[in-house]
């Protein structure tokens, strides 16, 4: 009886320690949704005070300018007032000259002429005589000539009301407020040395023509631009591992030129350790980041190796030709299990290339079938996944690698036999003539 009481209480106990467990997994998955909920309430009412300044700084903005454009106008029609007026008033106001010297004259003559008449007696006619052939040089008949009233300018202003009509339904539609964005980041994938952003858009309404993507460090105060195009992904590259990073992508569509306001922001870093070609080498010199290798002189040969075995199955390893040069059927680029540096090509055993002429070499020999020749901006990609093999062959020690290799919509698919387990693999490339340059990532 008191065995069973024991498992009985035991029971309870085990129970009781079950629920405690799950009330605190039930609370802290409860907190985390409060979290949630705060940060996207956050987000509604930052992006909506941001969104305020933005509508008020830009109304202010052109209300100064609407205004200054109408200041410019106003001065500039007044301007023509006073220049017409002036030159319309020029010739009246010689002919006002004129006619007051003829009036001056006048009353000068008519003092002239009564005080002549006053002064004659019976025998003195010579002042009488001097006013009348003074009176006669003077052509009192010769009127100036003054211009009728329908001859005169007469100044006013034409003025359009239907800009206002243009103006108010021009203001009235103009600007509008959205709820999101019409493009989201979807996907931010590591890579050795890079991150893969996907993005789509989210309105249906909106047609897309070119995207912008930007990021930055998230200790920096500025974004970059990493990409302006219609593909909607893209590896940026250069990206320190172990480092946050924030992504951010807008579009221009519609046939506006304006791009649309940003997506929300996206926090991305890659753990993955980047890859780089093997310094010190004679032949090649390599970038900063050792991640592009230029082949630049005639003189030593031999495969150029990855610093270390950084391409892990399941990954997607990707050389970009960036430049060409003259070809040897030596030449190649891929993978292989082990350096060896006695080989000048990867055209061996324990490896798999593909040379510049588009041939694919598995263990030294030759496929059937071929991918395009490399041109200068061709992307060669290599995938490979481990192949389960069946007990017996794996009692042997082999192990198979389904390989993929993709170049210009064109791919190759085999399985690669080796006879171990290959956990992490070296990449390398082989140039007989200087100019290749080969971008890895």
């Amino acid at each position: 009886m008191e065995l069973e009481l024991e498992l009985e209480t035991e029971t309870l106990l085990q129970e009781a320690r079950e629920s405690i467990e799950a009330a605190r997994t039930y609370r802290r998955e409860l907190q985390q949704r409060l979290k949630g909920l705060h940060l996207a309430r956050q987000q509604i009412k930052d992006s909506a005070a941001l969104t305020r300044d933005v509508l008020e700084q830009h109304f202010n903005d052109l209300k100064g300018t609407l205004k200054k454009l109408l200041d410019e106008r106003l001065v500039s029609l007044l301007q023509e007032v006073d220049a017409i007026e002036q030159e319309s008033i020029k010739p009246l106001e010689e002919c006002q000259k004129l006619i007051e010297h003829g009036v001056g004259t006048a009353d000068e003559l008519l003092r002239e002429g009564e005080s002549a008449i006053h002064s004659v007696t019976g025998e003195d006619s010579d002042k009488l005589c001097n006013f009348t052939k003074k009176a006669l040089h003077i052509q009192l008949d010769s009127l100036p000539e003054v211009p009728p009233l329908v001859d005169v300018p007469c100044l006013s202003a034409q003025l359009d009301d239907s800009l206002l009509t243009i103006v108010k339904s021009q203001i009235f539609n103009h600007g509008t407020v959205a709820s999101r964005p019409p493009v989201q980041i979807e996907e931010l994938i590591e890579k050795p040395g890079g991150i893969l952003v996907r993005w789509c858009k989210v309105d249906e309404d909106f047609i897309p023509q070119d995207y912008r993507l930007q990021y930055r460090k998230t200790t920096a105060s500025h974004f970059e631009d990493a990409y302006v195009g219609s593909e909607t992904e893209f590896i940026v590259l250069h990206i320190d591992p172990n480092i946050d990073y924030q992504f951010r992508i807008c579009a221009r569509g519609g046939g506006r030129q304006e791009w649309s306001p940003w997506s929300v922001s996206q926090i991305g870093r890659s753990t993955l350790v980047p890859h780089e070609w093997a310094a010190g080498f004679e032949g090649y010199s390599l970038s900063s980041r050792r991640n592009i290798a230029l082949r630049n002189d005639y003189q030593s040969g031999g495969v150029l190796y990855s610093k270390a075995p950084t391409y892990y199955c399941g990954q997607t390893l990707t050389f970009r030709i960036e430049t060409v040069g003259q070809q040897d059927k030596k030449d190649s680029i891929g993978v292989c299990v082990e350096q060896q540096n006695s080989c000048d090509s990867l055209q061996r055993d324990k490896a798999v290339c593909v040379s510049t002429n588009g041939a694919v070499f598995v263990n030294g020999k030759e496929m059937t079938n071929q991918l395009p020749p490399f041109t200068s901006g061709s992307a060669v990609t290599f995938d490979m996944e481990a192949v389960n093999l069946s007990p017996s062959h794996n009692e042997g020690g082999s192990f198979k690698l389904r390989v993929t290799i993709s170049s210009n919509n064109r791919e190759v698919v085999f399985d690669w036999v080796l006879d171990q387990c290959c956990g992490s693999l070296y990449f390398g490339c082989s140039f007989s003539y200087p100019g290749w340059k080969v971008l890895v990532f």
